[in-house]
């Protein structure tokens, strides 16, 4: 008995081959969106290449030695950044000392104890908040939150923690810590919102599997909820990071724009978006303005660098959960 096999067309190849894939709509979308994400890179390779081209002068000048000099003298042409990185750091870490427990703790109450009603009419308030613009708290803060800090806050501080030396020295209202005040209010709303949605996701069977299992409800909440989404709320406080990092007009209205290093969160200093802000259009030399445009290059830097500990941060800790029996 004679079989027949029947022989298939070879598949299509060259022009042909991709005439055929586009007219697929899936590989007409995916085109589509490969390009659109392709933009974010090449949108960050050329900010990062604008910037390095324009601070070439004051690289060649002063070199590795720009990031550890705290000379700032426009007069004389000497620049250092080391007091303005040292400013955006120290201002950003008392941001986040203050908000994270602020935020976190709220986020908790909002997604899992507050009433339905009570939840959302917060939400929206929280969510208010993150829409004002920086220059509102930037004055909002030099007519209540300056006078507190120098009346209440800082000398209660200093009475209590003075032997400490972040907590001694002269009081002026403006400051390290009046910065970070502001900051801490200025991404407080982020790290509510995002760390509510982040609770909000966790499956109900999550709680209920704990609470079946003879839990509280706040036990319920911080042992199996809040680990559950432990990757959302580490999502949460970097973008807040990152936002206090890049803040600028509301830290130019209080830090008092020193740019010196002192050990006080008392004392006045700088940071690197405000310096930018306040000398930009001041600068008159191409030395002096390039300076400044290698302090945005530190800043896009900066912020790298904290991103990318914090990814890796994330990553040891889901590893180390997951590996967790």
């Amino acid at each position: 008995m004679a079989t027949s096999a029947a022989v298939s067309a070879p598949p299509p190849t060259g022009a042909r081959a991709l005439v055929l894939r586009l007219c697929n709509g899936d590989e007409v979308a995916r085109l589509i969106t490969l390009v659109f994400a392709s933009s974010i890179l090449l949108v960050t390779i050329a900010l990062v290449y604008e910037l390095w081209v324009t601070s070439a002068l004051a690289r060649h000048k002063f070199g590795f030695g720009f990031l550890t000099s705290s000379m700032w003298d426009p007069v004389t042409g000497q620049f250092g950044a080391l007091p303005f990185i040292y400013g955006t750091v120290i201002t950003s870490v008392i941001a986040l000392l203050i908000a994270v427990p602020l935020g976190v703790g709220a986020a908790i109450f909002l997604s899992e104890l507050a009433p339905a009603r009570l939840s959302s009419t917060f939400t929206f308030f929280i969510e208010l908040l993150a829409a004002v613009p920086s220059v509102i708290y930037g004055v909002l803060a030099m007519f209540t939150l300056v006078p507190l800090m120098r009346d209440y806050v800082d000398p209660f501080l200093k009475k209590t923690l003075g032997f400490l030396p972040i907590f001694s020295g002269t009081i002026f209202g403006y400051g390290y810590l009046t910065a970070g005040a502001i900051l801490a209010i200025m991404t407080l709303p982020f790290i509510v919102s995002i760390s509510r949605e982040a609770l909000l996701e966790v499956p109900v069977e999550q709680r209920e599997a704990a609470l079946a299992l003879g839990a509280t409800r706040w036990e319920s909440t911080w042992q199996a909820v809040v680990p559950w989404a432990r990757l959302g709320i580490f999502g949460s406080i970097f973008l807040a990071l990152a936002r206090a990092l890049g803040e600028t007009m509301a830290v130019t209205m209080v830090i008092g724009n020193d740019p010196s290093i002192h050990a006080s969160l008392f004392a006045p200093g700088y940071a690197i978006a405000a310096v930018i802000a306040n000398e930009f259009t001041e600068a008159t030399g191409d030395l002096y303005l390039q300076s400044l445009v290698g302090l945005g290059l530190v800043l896009f830097l900066l912020t790298i660098v904290i991103n990318a500990l914090a990814r890796l941060l994330i990553i040891a800790t889901t590893r180390r959960g997951s590996a967790h029996p």
